[in-house]
């Protein structure tokens, strides 16, 4: 079996994603589980937010590096995320803001097969 991706993007996200890095560059996306927007997928300019030990990096999507806080990812590092874009606000520091659309994090379950052919961390 391939490698299985932890996280992936449909293409709505993806449009977006190489919409954003054509105004800002490149960008990168963390999911934290804070409250207020910090609950909410974020994009900022590469480096636009601070990556310490507590972070994780799950892959990348339409070459933008995907984090999440390490207590976030111990509760959901059995699910693979879905990135999407609904119509909407975006997180008030996210790059979103102000499009009309928002990133949106669906999840589902991995197989047992698909937890043997996980990405490494």
């Amino acid at each position: 079996m391939a490698t299985v991706a932890r996280v992936t993007a449909l293409p709505a996200a993806k449009a977006l994603i190489e919409r954003l890095q054509m105004e800002y560059g490149p960008v990168m996306f963390h999911q934290s589980g804070g409250c207020c927007d910090g609950s909410s997928l974020m994009c900022y300019p590469e480096g636009g937010f601070i990556i310490g030990d507590s972070e994780v990096r799950l892959g990348d999507i339409a070459g933008a590096a995907f984090y999440m806080g390490q207590a976030q990812f111990e509760y959901w590092q059995g699910t693979q995320l879905i990135i999407d874009v609904i119509s909407g606000q975006g997180g008030m520091l996210s790059l979103d803001n102000g499009t009309g659309l928002r990133f949106l994090t669906r999840s589902r379950l991995f197989t047992e097969e698909e937890i043997s052919a996980l990405a490494p961390i």
